[in-house]
C-alpha cells in the first residue's frame, strides 16, 4: 500500500510555517482570539476553558496538551474547545520561557540549589534528547534480542520531568488565572454587544416588512 502525503509543501516549509506562521504570531493570535470571541457557550464556561489551556502549557506533557488541556477542562466543567485554543500560548516562541519557570520552580519546591537558566537551557533540549532516544531504543528492544537501557529515561525524569511537573503547578495556576479573569469580562461584553446587534438586525428586519405590508 501507498500511502500519499497530502500536503505538497516540502517538509522545511511544514516545519517553518510551524515555527512561523506565513501570516506571523500576531495574525495567528488575533485568529485564535476571533474564535474564542464566537464560542457558542456561556462566558464562564469559555474563560474557564481558557484557564485549562493556560495550565496545560504549564505541564511537561508534550503530544499530549490537547488531551490534557480537554481533561483539565472536563474537571473544571470548561468549554473544551476554549481550552484546545487556548494552549496556543505554547508555541516555539513561549515554550524555553515556560519551561525554565516551570523547572526552577520545580528546584525551589523540592529544595534543590537552583541552577543558572543558561545550564538549565542547554539541558532541557538534551535530556529530551537523550530520553527521546531511549524510549525507541527500549521499544525496539522489547522486539529484539537487545537489551533494555533506562538510564537516560531516568536521569530526564528525576533532572528535567519530575521537577518541570511540580514547579508547573503554580505558575500554571496563576497564568491560567489571569487568562480566566482577564477573558471572563471581554466574552461577556463581546457577546453582549453581538446580542445588541443581533436584536437590532431583526428589529430592522420586521421594519422592513412592516412598511413593505402597509405599502401593499
Amino acid at each position: 500500500m501507498v500511502f500519499k502525503r497530502r500536503d505538497r509543501r516540502p517538509v522545511w516549509q511544514i516545519v517553518l510555517d510551524f515555527l512561523w506562521p506565513r501570516g506571523g504570531w500576531a495574525r495567528a493570535f488575533h485568529y485564535v482570539k476571533h474564535r474564542l470571541r464566537r464560542l457558542p457557550d456561556s462566558p464562564d464556561r469559555i474563560a474557564r476553558g481558557i484557564f485549562a489551556g493556560i495550565f496545560t502549557v504549564f505541564t511537561p506533557f508534550y503530544g499530549l496538551h490537547f488531551v490534557t488541556a480537554a481533561i483539565i477542562s472536563k474537571l473544571v466543567r470548561g468549554n473544551i474547545l476554549a481550552s484546545l485554543l487556548a494552549t496556543f500560548v505554547g508555541n516555539p516562541l513561549t515554550y524555553v520561557p515556560i519551561g525554565l519557570i516551570s523547572i526552577q520552580t520545580g528546584y525551589f519546591l523540592l529544595g534543590r540549589p537552583p541552577r543558572p537558566d543558561g545550564e538549565v537551557h542547554r539541558t532541557f533540549g538534551g535530556k529530551f534528547a537523550d530520553a527521546a532516544v531511549d524510549l525507541k531504543d527500549n521499544l525496539i528492544a522489547l522486539v529484539t534480542s537487545r537489551d533494555a537501557d533506562w538510564h537516560g529515561l531516568l536521569v530526564f525524569y528525576h533532572e528535567i520531568f519530575f521537577p518541570y511537573m511540580i514547579g508547573g503547578i503554580i505558575p500554571g495556576i496563576v497564568f491560567g488565572l489571569i487568562g480566566y479573569y482577564v477573558s471572563l469580562p471581554l466574552i461577556r461584553a463581546y457577546q453582549a454587544r453581538r446580542r445588541g446587534a443581533l436584536q437590532e438586525r431583526v428589529k430592522r428586519i420586521k421594519s422592513a416588512k412592516a412598511a413593505k405590508a402597509e405599502g401593499k
